[in-house]
């Protein structure tokens, strides 16, 4: 039987429209996912777009709509973009939709029962943006110290988690596991927040009906955040499949922008605690995703179209440069600069360019077969070795979510395949009627297997095409197949491809 691998995307507000630092998220997402399938494991990947905000109410009464009209609209886009993307989840969650009510009331009853809900009066800062509430202590000259924009006093009866219940199994928690939230300057943050005392917080809203009711007081709603989280849940089949549930439940790791840690830190384990359910192995989160060194955002006009990117590069080149250019554990900036030249340094002139010159010899001088060995000299032996170096740390940088360290460790194969090219010169040995020449060309099929099937889960389009050519498949467990050389036989017929990834001209952007 496979083991079993989890990991969830940050559940998207639709308030506004999906823009780079979502793709960077889901893109990241997706390579985990990927990465775990072709090692075999039963995988499962949740995605989601969170529609119960009062900013939503906002934003359907301005068009006209219902909120149920708006919230379905925008629900589309981000799957659409998720498609164009080649983003495989198995669970697309909308928060408002039946499956989450359906886990969102039994998680809130579980709670309840356990005497963790209590009622008492409300009052905080509501930033419509973020949809958190602050403190007076927690605002920046009276506006949201997130988004820098007003925010409104909300007064009314609600019901409270007793989360200062949870301050030292939480602490306790953070200090056994270590790596239960990465990177580290996360985990200090959190922490700190926990050593300096936890509050109880809202879970419930009076003023509004856009919402879950609560299903033990119909007066009132539950507060968005709450079955934002549960939708981790539902996308593993809580409160609909058991045996789904039971397989997959613990996540192995929520993925989250930094700005959200404090909820998936601390108020979510704190829930599961309450309702007696085990926690996530693993939060991991990334920084922002910044443009001329500020935070993408629509809102303040910061931001890449990505829907254009993707139709003017493809989908591969986005996701390829996003993990390439921008380390997933901290902000990184994005620019067009930046995007085309490592495109066409990785994408057009290394891998790309070793493909393309390695089918066209095979097509040149064997009839488009596998080409049996002959000679063979001591530097013929240097790209089966190196690749054998390089999965292990290849695995661990994909482990860690490290993944601009797993490409650089491809890259590296990659490149030693283009000089071994150069100093090996197979267009000499052909000349020279040297039997060798099978052996050199055969390796370099070989370090073309071995780079594609570690670059798949970045780039699935084009290396699906490669494998195709290859007569390799990458689906199954293909761990073992990459840690053998060679895998190739004699005499297997070798595709010849298009030009992968055509080199565009920096000027042009």
């Amino acid at each position: 039987m496979s083991s079993t691998f989890y990991v969830t995307a940050a559940i998207d507000y639709v308030n506004g429209d999906p823009h780079l630092g979502h793709v960077y998220e889901k893109v990241g997402c997706d390579v985990l996912a990927r990465h775990h399938r072709l090692r075999g494991d039963d995988v499962r990947f949740t995605v989601g777009t969170d529609e119960h905000s009062q900013s939503v109410l906002r934003a359907a009464r301005d068009r006209g709509v219902t909120p149920e009209e708006f919230v379905a609209a925008q629900a589309e886009r981000f799957r659409s973009l998720w498609a164009s993307l080649d983003i495989d989840h198995t669970a697309f969650v909308r928060t408002s939709g039946d499956a989450n009510r359906r886990s969102t009331e039994r998680l809130m009853q579980a709670v309840h029962d356990a005497g963790f809900i209590y009622k008492g009066w409300y009052r905080a800062w509501l930033c419509p943006s973020c949809e958190r509430y602050y403190a007076d202590k927690e605002l920046v000259a009276g506006l949201c110290p997130v988004h820098e924009r007003p925010v409104e006093l909300v007064e009314e009866d609600n019901y409270f988690l007793r989360l200062s219940d949870f301050q030292d199994r939480l602490l306790e928690h953070l200090e056994k596991h270590p790596d239960f939230l990465v990177p580290e300057p996360r985990r200090n943050e959190i922490l700190q927040l926990i050593r300096g005392g936890l509050e109880d917080v809202s879970i419930s809203r009076g003023f509004s009906d856009w919402g879950f009711p609560l299903p033990f007081d119909p007066s009132q709603v539950v507060y968005v955040w709450f079955d934002a989280l549960i939708a981790y849940l539902t996308g593993v089949g809580y409160a609909s499949d058991d045996e789904e549930f039971a397989r997959f439940w613990p996540a192995d790791v929520h993925v989250i922008g930094k700005d959200i840690t404090r909820f998936h830190a601390v108020m979510w384990p704190a829930m599961l605690m309450a309702a007696g359910m085990p926690l996530p192995e693993r939060v991991h989160a990334h920084g922002f995703m910044t443009l001329g060194g500020q935070k993408m955002s629509k809102t303040r006009g910061v931001f890449v179209e990505p829907t254009a990117l993707i139709q003017q590069f493809g989908s591969d080149a986005v996701r390829y440069v996003l993990m390439a250019e921008i380390p997933f554990d901290r902000d990184g900036d994005f620019s067009m600069e930046s995007f085309v030249d490592r495109y066409n340094a990785d994408l057009a002139n290394d891998y790309g360019n070793l493909v393309s010159r390695t089918e066209k010899m095979i097509q040149r001088y064997f009839e488009a077969r596998v080409p049996e060995r002959g000679g063979e000299e001591p530097i013929d032996a240097e790209l089966r070795t190196l690749a054998s170096t390089i999965l292990p740390e290849y695995d661990r940088a994909m482990d860690g979510l490290d993944f601009t360290a797993a490409l650089a460790a491809v890259r590296k194969l990659v490149a030693r395949a283009n000089k071994y090219i150069e100093e090996t010169a197979p267009w000499k040995l052909r000349s020279a009627g040297d039997d060798r020449l099978g052996t050199v060309c055969a390796e370099l099929l070989e370090a073309v297997r071995v780079s594609t099937g570690l670059l798949h889960p970045f780039i699935p389009r084009a290396t699906a095409r490669v494998a195709t050519d290859l007569g390799i498949e990458l689906g199954g467990d293909l761990t073992a197949a990459l840690g053998s050389w060679p895998v190739l036989h004699g005499g297997d017929p070798v595709g010849v491809g298009e030009i992968l990834f055509p080199r565009l001209d920096r000027e042009a952007f």
